[in-house]
């Protein structure tokens, strides 16, 4: 059986464990890969198509439209069900709720392997393919390498496919290209202009043509046409952006190995997991995923992880583990990153295995993510947005049943009846309101790009305002990013020295835990400069030795290491030179002492070490040397070695905020040859060791982590510490930056796992006061002790973590509630504490430096990576400024974007609202607004405020009150119910005082047919109507607490006192031209009319007072909310960590209880 034959049933068999199950009837199947997908088949049936299209054609297209905005009931009006055997088209329902429609195809092609003719049913979504396997008869997603049956001694089995074979693949996986299909201009906005916003525009335009309104109409049509242009621009720009971006890796050539043959240069695009492919000496961009066979990579993996510091590729050992590629990323080089300089042994070359092509490779997923965004679900402001406009129609078809009613009553004409009433519809929802709530968006996303905070995605800004908790990563983010070794604490004879040693160059060269030191690391050389892990470099400068790449020439070690580490010629220890000169002759005398570095084992964040085998010149045999946690070293030397003090001289040094590092050595038999060492597997070396010593090195905090996180926590947003240092290292560093106060306890909780049963052990530390340490096992009973005060924070290890989620989910959530240092945590696992925090109701936002920290930034709701790059795929959030006040800037101007989209938004519709009231006034008056007075308050007053008020900025400091973020809550709808009834009462009071006039005369019931603009009426309503809008946009323009002050923003309070000045002169002194020009009525000369004039001014002042007192007085004020919580009888808090904190606080014993 062949390679690729073998492959391909291993991939066939494997869908019967990554969840592909056929669920109900068979016409339903669920798949499990990034996320779950539901599938429902169905195939065409005329009968309904014949009824559908012929029903669209009648109704003039909109169930076209209809279909387009939501495609799942297309399956009802088109398709019939039947079984997925049989389907030809599926429904495919996401984990997020969301819908979409894929054709099944079918090819026939030639099996790889067996060469045997086959016909292969498929489908494609999100640009991922997914075949019929007949075994489950259900769809799998089609997968390489990765799909979890091929081990690592298979991979290290391959010798590349035949040309035959390789075209067989292709059939079944398709070109290696990722491939962005940039639309044309006549496409987009054929997509763009079937958006309901523009079909709603579109209706709204004709009407007011027809209407004679056509200077609104015409701005209206100029806006929509400068927004859709502008629109379509950047979509085309950021697609061919994006196109550019991965137009590189597409148009490559690589060197193949055919089996049996040689090597050939063939595209990029050809290549098909399972290719063996040679990485070329100097480089080159990696255009697949491919698992290192042989030799060494540096690679610059900053484009998918924002990482500016090149990393060591090396070949994993042969065993029979399975491949998985993030468990292996050292091994990995995945497409789009930059292979920068190989590093091979003699004459052999730098190969590797193909295991995932186009988008299913890591750059694929980068490109995927960006186009299949992840919905924010969590985030309700849009759908309450949308439901609002809803309430909006309905409030509209009241309208305009009232309308008909008192136009039939007139005997009015069917045209001016229809003209009238579907005119509500536009008054009542304006067209406005989508671009108007995008404009605060907007000014932050300006404001912080000034601030070096670069976004990919605008709507995210919102969210920011509604952080509740940050997870903060260590190293790099709250301390620096370098660190300095301040001491070294070697062991001989398993003692520790008496006092620390500042200096390492004061110890001979040929000690091994100086040699340890130099060794050790996966530093390498670029343009001459040293370059690797900032803790690899200062260690290996401490020692004061050089690192040499000689290249081809390695004659000295028989053309096996690529890397000689030697001490400088000034700290070259006599003795050793007269060794090394009676060891190679005088010919030689002039020789340093030198090391090389066989081969490099990788720090892993799973082994929490590194280890590399090196040979010193003319020794006989090689040494194995390993760093890493003091407490996974500990584990891996022989008991006999490590001192007997190690554990308290690792807590003493820890809680003083010192990151440990310990090295330990083993001298591996004389027998151990080169191709050993290559093949063996890190597993089987590193134990036994002897333990060499401690470093002890010192991370200061930046000194902008402590005023941010005390900002933070004054405003209640919560913060955790999430690293992979040292769980006592990150409890003291915690301390120092006030994420927990002095006066808090820290309780470490340690869960250990024996023969599936486990212990749950306690300990306080860093506060040795009142209770100090505990422990309870989950098959027996006693008392957790009740704590002294409620001010207490968890801390977890990565690996008692994952025996919690093992054994123990249930007490997750209750660990994530109180947890505020979680430590030595691994990617993946950083990942998962994120994700139980997302389902205990918080909004999370993460911070790190974008390497490690990739898996949570995506999962996180905010992601910010920390990076010098122009913007990082890695998070939604880029910041250039290094340090955690971009944290701070973000959450401010979130929340400033949300309070201003809440203002622009009740601002639009309460606008809205008073137009429609003054309308339907009007119509009872047998009056209307005119077209001039239309345009002075669509366009003049209301688009010009709603456009400026986004201006106003942040607020200089954080508070705990939290913006609202639900429209439709009784918090939010109360107030806006009591603005509209103010409103009402303005307008109904002031034409009450008009017809109390003596001189008024209402128009008469002859002229009720026609329809009246310049009237008193009219004059009154228009005119008390504009101060109205202008007083509302005050109201909703308040700074504190989240923004500034109103007056701040110069241009919006100039256009406040621009339009209130042009009311007022309106009002009171409109002079002939004037007055013709809006129809109102003009100045007269009576004193009647100029009292009455000045007296319609006290109502705008008596509206203004009781807008604020509903503002200030009632919204967002506790006792409305208390009084909203008895009438709900609301028993406790809605949020679920609310109601843990609650629980385990009432409750001391929760730990005892939740395990037993």
């Amino acid at each position: 059986m062949s390679f690729i034959e073998r492959m391909l049933r291993k991939l066939a068999g494997c869908s019967q464990h990554h969840g592909y199950v056929v669920i109900g009837e068979e016409n339903c199947q669920e798949i499990a890969c990034e996320e779950r997908l539901t599938c429902y088949g169905y195939k065409k049936n005329c009968c309904k198509g014949f009824i559908f299209h012929l029903f669209a054609v009648l109704f003039a297209g909109i169930p076209y439209m209809f279909l387009h905005w939501y495609c799942q009931y297309a399956t009802y009006t088109k398709y019939s069900k039947c079984s997925l055997e049989e389907a030809q088209i599926l429904l495919i329902q996401d984990s997020h709720g969301q819908y979409s429609v894929e054709k099944i195809f079918t090819s026939v092609c030639s099996w790889p392997g067996s060469g045997q003719v086959r016909q292969i049913r498929y489908f494609h979504h999100h640009l991922l393919k997914f075949i019929w396997d007949d075994g489950i008869k259900g769809f799998t997603r089609l997968r390489g390498h990765d799909n979890g049956m091929v081990s690592l001694s298979h991979l290290h089995a391959s010798h590349g496919l035949t040309e035959n074979e390789q075209g067989q693949m292709i059939q079944l996986y398709g070109e290696n290209v990722i491939t962005i299909n940039v639309k044309s201009y006549g496409r987009l906005f054929i997509e763009e202009v079937f958006n309901p916003f523009y079909i709603f525009q579109v209706f709204s335009v004709i009407l007011w043509s027809l209407d004679d309104y056509f200077y609104y109409a015409g701005c209206i049509v100029f806006l929509t046409t400068v927004s859709v242009v502008t629109s379509l621009f950047q979509t085309r720009k950021q697609s061919e952006a994006l196109r550019d971006l991965v137009a590189a890796s597409n148009a490559a050539t690589v060197t193949v190995c055919r089996r049996g043959i040689g090597c050939e240069d063939i595209s990029a695009s050809s290549l098909v997991p399972g290719d063996v492919i040679v990485i070329p000496p100097h480089g080159c961009i990696m255009a697949c995923d491919a698992v290192l066979l042989s030799g060494n990579c540096i690679v610059n993996e900053s484009m998918l992880t924002g990482e500016s510091v090149p990393v060591t590729k090396t070949a994993p050992s042969h065993s029979d583990e399975l491949y998985d590629p993030v468990g292996h990323k050292k091994h990995t080089l995945f497409s789009g990153t930059q292979v920068i300089q190989t590093r091979f042994y003699g004459n052999d070359k730098v190969m590797a295995v193909v295991v995932r092509t186009g988008f299913s490779t890591a750059k694929g997923e980068m490109v995927r993510s960006i186009l299949f965004p992840k919905p924010m679900s969590e985030f309700k402001f849009y759908q309450d947005a949308v439901r609002f406009v809803i309430f909006l129609f309905f409030t509209a078809a009241l309208g305009m049943a009232y309308c008909i009613h008192l136009y039939l009553r007139r005997h009015a004409s069917i045209e001016t009846v229809l003209l009238r009433t579907l005119d509500i519809i536009t008054i009542v929802v304006p067209p406005a309101l989508p671009a108007a709530m995008t404009a605060g968006t907007v000014y932050s996303q300006n404001r912080l790009k000034k601030l070096g905070i670069l976004c990919i995605s605008p709507p995210r800004i919102n969210i920011c305002g509604k952080v509740k908790l940050v997870c903060f990563d260590k190293t790099g983010t709250l301390t620096e990013e370098g660190l300095d070794l301040w001491g070294m604490l070697p062991s001989e004879d398993s003692k520790f020295c008496v006092h620390p040693i500042r200096d390492p160059a004061v110890l001979p060269v040929e000690s091994p835990i100086i040699t340890a030191m130099a060794t050790c690391h996966s530093l390498t050389l670029i343009d001459g400069e040293l370059t690797g892990d900032p803790l690899d470099i200062k260690m290996f400068e401490a020692t004061q030795w050089e690192l040499e790449e000689p290249g081809r020439d390695t004659s000295r070690y028989d053309t096996l290491c690529p890397t000689v580490v030697k001490p400088k010629p000034r700290v070259l220890n006599a003795a050793k030179l007269e060794q090394i000169q009676n060891i190679f002759g005088s010919q030689d005398a002039q020789l340093p002492y030198e090391i090389g570095i066989v081969r490099q084992f990788p720090f892993s964040s799973a082994a929490q070490c590194m280890s590399v085998i090196a040979r010193a010149l003319g020794s006989s045999h090689m040494t194995l040397y390993t760093k890493g946690a003091p407490e996974k070293i500990q584990t891996l030397c022989r008991k006999e070695t490590v001192p007997g003090n190690f554990d308290s001289l690792l807590m003493e040094y820890t809680l003083t905020g010192y990151r440990v590092i310990a090295l330990a050595y083993k001298t591996l038999a004389p027998k151990f040859s080169w191709k050993q060492a290559q093949r063996i597997n890190r597993d089987e070396l590193e134990k036994d060791l002897e333990f060499l010593g401690l470093l002890i090195m010192q991370n200061t905090l930046k000194p902008e982590t402590t005023p941010v996180i005390t900002q933070l926590q004054v405003a209640q947003i919560r913060c955790v510490m999430v690293t992979g240092d040292n769980i006592l290292t990150a409890v003291s560093v915690a301390r120092d930056c006030g994420m927990i106060l002095p006066y808090e306890q820290v309780i470490q909780v340690t869960v250990k796992v024996d023969s599936h049963l486990t212990d749950i052990h306690w300990e306080v530390v860093g506060v040795p006061q009142g209770l100090s340490h505990g422990s309870f096992s989950s098959d027996s009973d006693p008392m957790l002790p009740i704590m002294p005060n409620t001010n207490w924070h968890i801390a977890v290890d990565g690996k008692s973590w994952t025996a919690l989620k093992n054994y123990h989910p249930e007490l997750l959530p209750q660990i994530a509630t109180r947890g505020t240092i979680f430590a030595r945590m691994a990617p993946d696992q950083k990942t998962q504490l994120v994700e139980v925090l997302q389902s205990l109701d918080y909004v999370v936002a993460m911070c790190g430096d974008g390497a490690n920290d990739c898996g949570a930034l995506k999962a996180a709701h905010i992601g910010i990576s920390l990076s010098e790059a122009e913007a990082s795929v890695a998070a939604p959030f880029t910041s250039r400024v290094a340090n955690i006040t971009c944290v701070l800037k973000l959450i401010q101007e979130g929340r400033c974007a949300l309070v201003t989209s809440f203002g622009v938004f009740k601002y639009m519709a309460l606008y809205s609202l008073i137009q429609f009231v003054t309308v339907l006034i009007l119509y009872r008056c047998a009056s209307i607004l005119g077209n001039t007075q239309f345009l002075y308050i669509d366009l003049v007053i209301t688009t010009s405020i709603a456009v400026v008020m986004g201006r106003t900025g942040p607020a200089s400091r954080l508070v705990s009150e939290r913006p609202m973020g639900s429209l439709m809550s009784a918090n939010n709808i109360i107030p806006l119910i009591m603005q509209v009834l103010v409103t009402v009462v303005v307008q109904i009071a002031a034409l009450y005082l008009l017809m109390k006039q003596p001189w008024f005369e209402p128009i008469k019931q002859e002229d009720a047919k026609g329809e009246i603009v310049a009237c008193w009426e009219n004059t009154t309503l228009f005119s008390v109507s504009s101060f109205q809008y202008l007083i509302l946009a005050a109201v909703y323009s308040k700074g504190k607490p989240h923004r500034k002050p109103f007056y701040t923003n110069l241009l919006f309070l100039f256009t406040l006192v621009l339009f209130t000045g042009f009311s007022t002169v309106l009002l009171v002194y409109p002079v002939e031209p004037l007055a013709k020009l809006f129809e109102v009525m003009p100045i007269s000369k009576k004193n009647q009319h100029v009292v009455f004039r000045l007296s319609l001014l006290a109502f705008p002042g008596v509206h203004l007072l009781a807008a604020l007192f509903i503002e200030t007085c009632i919204a967002d004020t506790r006792w409305l909310k208390g009084v909203l919580q008895y009438l709900r009888r609301k028993d406790g808090p809605k949020n679920r960590y609310k109601r843990i904190d609650r629980d385990m606080s009432a409750n001391s014993s929760w730990l005892l209880e939740a395990s037993l």
